[in-house]
């Protein structure tokens, strides 16, 4: 049986209205997008082409507004036209052909997609060949611009003309043997270990044979940002080497320091959770807005993930809303297996073969809430933008603010080097429970016990009819009761591994077994962070916390949606209110998935909630507007929900507090002066 896999089965939509006419600048987003799923799996790089793709869009159109600023061409002069709209689509154009063609020379998918960035451009009526950068027309405005962009990212310290290479990195570990129990590898079991496998297949589907790549972009915070500055960075050094980090959330809870208990206990979530990705556990829950919604997150900067998950028991959910705030209708209940919704999750959000990357997911629901919105109103107010002007504004403002989000959450993952759940679990799991030092197995680095869940196989439960009695001869090993993993599964279009009692340093994450995890480290994570920041992003220049309707929506095909195994055994529709709630969900689908424990998750939404006003702040200096620093909340004004957060986050701060206006690490009297001068409309 012939499965079909990733998004391509349902669409994604919202609940109303057909889209419109694309924008040339639309246009070319999507054969972007398009080429992303053709290419190897890179989130940063991908972020950053993203955003070069959107910057050269946006320089195309502001040369023809003197009152708008290039953000990489500046020094291509504004131009004038009789027909300003065509002019701008043909420079628009040749700048995205060019800067695409350029990022998408080579690879797996590099063929059909630059076949198909020329088919563009014949469709539009323009001539790929023609690349005059001095004729003087808006064609030579678009190749003078995409130049610009090209030579910038030629030195912009991502290491693009040599293959994104790493020039300074090495792990401490040996590989990972996948295939074999335990963890004797890990010379540091809290570090970052690569893992040895037959072969490697991206989330892409690119086979990579011999094993897994190496760690993808260790050294990415030497990239030129967006709106991110030197403020923003700290210097640090490890194994003789300098490593630029930003907005660095701290010291990463370990085996081997004072956080040692975080670190088990935030790993033993990520076990337990693997226990809820079986649905034949009868386990039923509602999943609409009108009974989930995301929590908001807490201003302490302490790494306490207590906020946001329930202990063992999963992820922490906000009340629901009584109404649908844009309709005023109730929301219907969404009742799913709680093993078909965490399932879901795990793969909708790591998008599965074909993936646009989270930073290419995020362009893909901003493009559908656009073709959604009754009014393009720039942060909600002001007049209706024309599809071109919306497009290439939301383009440069998102891309620039994913591009940063990767580059502080890879600058932290580089400089921190911290290890992904399946090095650090089976190194525990192999050594033994740390929860009673009178009990058996006991070891201070091994994991900890919850009953039911996870405990130490005994004479007693391996007897005939006990509940380890398949584990009989592992006594005094740990069993973990969770997810089967692929040996249990022959073929994934008809077989569900389900759960189990399994033996804790034989666990999987729920992966195929030619990926298993991530080529990069755990702290922080990147989806996590990347979907907090786009969330912010929108709901600043949508001017509002809402999917257009008040609900966004997904769904997954009943036997026909999942990859990993058949599923879901029911059909299932996601369903968001907000923003929020989507970014929510997508930070705890890597812990179900087991790609990440709860300790990356909280840091890394930080960071996007603090680089989120960070971008918009340079985007709308781009716009020919000032900056509103204060307009915390993203609605357009400083009002009284600005001064809210203000007082919320007052005192000492770390470097992620949107609030401390003048940086000086605290939230004081002078940040108070500059919100209460600034209050108002920021236009």
């Amino acid at each position: 049986m012939f499965k079909t896999a990733g998004i391509a089965i349902v669409a994604w939509a919202m609940v109303s209205a057909p889209a419109l006419a694309q924008s040339v600048a639309r246009q070319w987003n999507e054969e972007q997008l398009a080429a992303i799923r053709r290419d190897l799996a890179r989130p940063t790089v991908h972020a950053r082409n993203l955003y070069h793709a959107s910057a050269a869009m946006w320089d195309a159109w502001a040369a023809f507004d003197p009152a708008a600023t290039a953000v990489i061409a500046v020094s291509v002069p504004d131009m004038s036209a009789s027909d300003v709209g065509a002019a701008r689509n043909m420079a628009i154009s040749y700048a995205a052909y060019r800067v695409l063609s350029n990022r998408f020379s080579t690879g797996p998918g590099a063929a059909a997609s630059l076949a198909a960035f020329t088919a563009r451009m014949n469709a539009l009526g323009y001539d790929p060949a023609y690349t005059s950068t001095t004729g003087g027309t808006p064609a030579d405005v678009g190749n003078a611009i995409a130049a610009a962009v090209i030579a910038h990212g030629l030195s912009d310290g991502s290491n693009q003309q040599n293959g994104y290479i790493n020039q300074q990195y090495e792990s401490i570990n040996d590989p990972l043997i996948v295939k074999l129990p335990g963890n004797p590898w890990a010379i540091e079991p809290s570090r970052y270990q690569p893992l040895a496998l037959e072969f490697f297949v991206d989330q892409n589907g690119n086979p990579i044979p011999g094993g897994f790549p190496p760690f993808m972009s260790p050294e990415w915070g030497f990239v030129t940002p967006f709106a991110l500055t030197s403020a923003d960075r700290a210097v640090k050094q490890r194994g003789g080497h300098n490593w630029n980090v930003y907005l660095d959330p701290g010291p990463v809870p370990a085996l081997d320091n004072a956080m040692i208990a975080t670190f088990q206990q935030s790993h033993a979530v990520t076990l337990t959770l693997s226990g809820q990705l079986d649905p034949a556990d009868g386990v039923m829950i509602d999943i609409s807005p009108g009974a989930m919604t995301a929590k908001a997150l807490p201003v302490d900067p302490a790494n306490d993930f207590s906020t946001l998950y329930d202990g063992y028991l999963g992820p922490k959910w906000g009340p629901g809303l009584t109404l649908n705030p844009v309709t005023g209708s109730a929301y219907a209940p969404n009742v799913v297996k709680r093993g078909d919704f965490s399932r879901v999750l795990a793969e909708f959000w790591a998008d599965g073969p074909s993936s646009e990357t989270p930073p290419g997911h995020w362009f893909k629901i901003s493009n559908e809430v656009t073709d959604n919105l009754a009014h393009k109103r720039w942060r909600g107010v002001g007049p209706d933008l024309d599809a071109l002007e919306w497009d290439v504004r939301l383009y440069v403002t998102l891309g620039g603010a994913l591009h940063d989000t990767a580059i502080s959450i890879w600058s932290v993952k580089g400089y921190h080097d911290a290890g992904r759940p399946i090095t650090s679990l089976r190194y525990m799991a192999m050594k033994g429970q740390s929860s009673n030092p009178a009990g058996p197995s006991y070891h201070p680095h091994g994991v900890p016990l919850v009953p039911g869940m996870i405990e130490v196989i005994t004479a007693q439960t391996t007897a005939p009819g006990q509940r380890h009695a398949h584990l009989s001869g592992h006594e005094g090993g740990i069993a973990a009761l969770a997810w089967r993993g692929p040996n249990a599964i022959s073929d994934p279009a008809i077989d569900v591994a389900g759960c189990g009692w399994v033996l804790a340093q034989e666990w999987w994450p729920y992966q195929r077994p030619s990926f298993v995890t991530p080529p990069f480290a755990g702290y922080v994570s990147g989806h996590s962070g990347y979907s907090r920041c786009a969330a912010d992003v929108l709901e600043a220049i949508t001017g509002s916390p809402y999917f257009p309707g008040g609900m966004g929506i997904f769904n997954a095909v009943q036997n026909q949606y999942l990859v990993f195994e058949d599923g879901p055994s029911q059909s299932v529709q996601l369903q968001w209110a907000t923003f929020q709630d989507a970014a929510a969900q997508s930070a705890f689908s890597r812990v179900w998935g087991g790609i990440h424990p709860p300790m990356d998750d909280y840091p890394a939404r930080r960071i996007g909630r603090a680089i989120a006003p960070k971008a918009l702040a340079r985007a709308q200096e781009l716009f020919g507007a000032p900056a509103c620093v204060a307009d915390f909340s993203g609605n357009g004004s400083v009002d009284g929900a600005d001064l809210g957060t203000m007082l919320s986050s007052w005192g000492p701060c770390d470097a992620s507090c949107a609030a401390d206006l003048n940086g000086d690490g605290v939230v004081g009297g002078s940040d108070l002066g500059s919100l209460l001068s600034a209050w108002g409309p920021c236009q």
